[in-house]
């Protein structure tokens, strides 16, 4: 490793020749505090620019080994730094003048949740490494070392001293993320104990800003339970907390348009996922596997068995091993389910405006007309219940056009002026003076739901080329995989993740005898041991990627259309 006086020598060299000169720097160089890696260098000042890290040793960077160790207490530390890095290194971005992306100085953006990320990591040691992208100057296409001097011995070591030293820091503010971080997992890991699928603290805000902004929206009514779902947590840190508990089993909420139904729904759907202090959402939190649930037309559907919903298709089309390259609506959401149950969700978060109608209900006048042999459907509300009997599998319905739900729900729930309030008796005696729905006894089992058939690929070229489009989309080769409707993948570097997932099980795990629940446990272990940096094929590892969920990983795998089975 070299020293920082010869990295600075090494630049100054350089001064006014061709841009390909910066190529020479890389490596590593011990600064007085930290050591700065230059992993990777751009070709050209207009190019995307160079990959840095900085390392600062564990027992000078001083973090309490307690905010470490603890493997969800780690994610919110290395949440924290790369927060504070980002915002010590913003006001230095693009101080150095040059052409193209000259003096560019750029970390990871985080959200409102917290997502491990390979921008950051604390080692085992306590060791800090954050990883960051850097424009080398250039006046046109010749190195400007003297702007280059600049960014790495005085900007980026100022954000160091400001951001990754413990002594340094607002030792409170990390303090109340940690024990929030702390108290949010104790929610989490105790819902099921109490029988709950999800939970709703008294004075949680949960309307957004805007359609653009996910921060909490000014002067919105605060979510208060009625005393009917009312339970209580005794946290580790925050004490007691009260809300609204969410039983498994089928809950419906029902009421006017605008009056919050979505609303609530869509902080559910976030609540897989932890959120940071003053977000409103802190303690709005749900079984982790939860699955937003969706028709999805034009999506492939690849040997999916979708018979205990769909059967009998006038094509004689198998729907054990169903596949398509163009969904309908029904299918796709079907398949949806289905896929849900494989990757082993527990929830089911449903709206009826995202929802198709003949797939999700049936009514009795409609069954007059059409009789059930000619309709292939079986809709959900048939199998709701027994979705939740055999397979433990609860729904979270949003409805307001059917009261056809107040017959299989346990529990109802209107919202009013964004206020919920506990109907289920009132609604349930409404609904008694309507036909019953006949309801399917079990839910079906097929060998192949149990056993998923093998997937095979198609591609062993290390070379495979990705390329992704925020979270609508990725590209694998020269095959695009949709994903705007996976309303649960919130950052652009999960989806960048899934596209190394993607490539790693290609070229290591599709091999013919795997099945897609073992795709994922094979992912889930590469990561759990070796971090999400893991799934870089690189010699270095650099920022860009977030940790997605199982289900969003499930869902990229089934819809890669490559994926064939044998």
């Amino acid at each position: 490793m070299k020293s920082s006086a010869e990295l600075k020598k090494d630049i100054l060299a350089i001064d006014h020749r061709g841009y390909p000169g910066y190529k020479g720097l890389r490596g590593s160089y011990r600064f007085k505090d930290h050591v700065l890696s230059i992993d990777h260098v751009q070709g050209d000042p207009f190019a995307s620019p160079s990959h840095l890290s900085v390392r600062v040793d564990g027992d000078k960077a001083g973090f309490p080994k307690d905010y470490y160790q603890d493997n969800i207490f780690r994610i919110t530390l290395q949440d924290h730094l790369t927060r504070c890095f980002g915002k010590a290194l913003a006001p230095f971005s693009f101080k150095a003048k040059g052409s193209g992306k000259s003096g560019l100085l750029s970390v990871s953006h985080c959200g409102q949740q917290v997502l491990e990320r390979t921008a950051c990591e604390v080692s085992a040691d306590g060791s800090v490494t954050v990883r960051f992208e850097a424009g080398f100057p250039a006046n046109g296409r010749s190195v400007n070392a003297g702007e280059l001097v600049k960014m790495l011995f005085q900007f980026v070591p100022e954000a160091v001293q400001s951001a990754l030293f413990y002594e340094k820091l607002n030792q409170n503010a990390l303090k109340k993320a940690i024990e929030l971080a702390r108290d949010q997992q104790f929610i989490r890991e105790h819902l099921s104990e109490q029988g709950l699928a999800a939970f709703l603290a008294d004075g949680s805000v949960l309307p957004r800003e805007s359609g653009i902004s996910d921060r909490p929206m000014k002067g919105a009514v605060p979510f208060q339970s009625p005393a009917s779902c009312a339970v209580t947590f005794t946290l580790p840190y925050h004490g007691p907390v009260t809300g609204m508990g969410i039983k498994k089993g089928i809950t419906l909420f029902v009421g006017g348009g605008y009056h919050g139904k979505s609303t609530l729904l869509q902080a559910l759907e976030m609540g897989v996922y932890n959120h940071i202090a003053g977000d409103g959402r802190e303690y709005v939190i749900t079984d982790p596997s939860a699955w937003k649930l969706r028709a999805e037309d034009g999506r492939s559907i690849s040997h999916t068995d979708i018979s205990p919903f769909i059967n009998h298709l006038p094509n004689k089309k198998d729907t054990v091993h169903f596949s398509t390259e163009d969904a309908s609506g029904s299918t796709s959401q079907a398949a949806n389910l289905m896929e849900a149950v494989e990757s082993g969700s527990k929830l089911l978060l449903i709206d009826e405006d995202t929802s198709a109608t003949n797939f999700m209900i049936r009514d009795e006048l409609m069954q007059k007309v059409i009789c059930r042999e000619e309709e292939p459907i079986t809709p959900f509300i048939e199998r709701g219940r027994s979705m939740y009997d055999d397979l433990g599998v609860s729904s979270i319905i949003v409805a307001g056009s059917s009261g056809s739900f107040f017959g299989i729900a346990d529990t109802i729930i209107q919202m009013k002026e964004y206020v919920p309030y506990d109907i289920t008796e009132r609604a349930r005696e409404a609904a008694a003076s309507y036909p019953a729905l006949k309801q399917q006894e079990h839910f079906p089992v097929s060998d192949n739901m149990r056993a998923p058939k093998a997937n095979q690929a198609l591609n062993k070229d290390p070379r495979l080329k990705m390329k992704t489009m925020g979270t609508n989309e990725m590209l694998l080769a020269k095959d695009a995989i949709e994903l705007r409707y996976l309303e649960q993948l919130i950052d652009p570097e999960q989806t960048n993740a899934l596209a190394y997932a993607l490539k790693y099980l290609e070229l290591n795990r599709m091999n013919g005898s795997r099945t897609v629940p073992q795709l994922l446990d094979d992912i889930e272990a590469l990561t759990a041991s070796k971090g999400l940096s893991a799934l870089y094929d690189k010699e270095y590892v650099r920022s860009g990627l977030a940790m997605p969920r199982r289900q969003e990983i499930a869902a990229c795998l089934n819809r890669y259309r490559k994926l064939y089975f044998n």
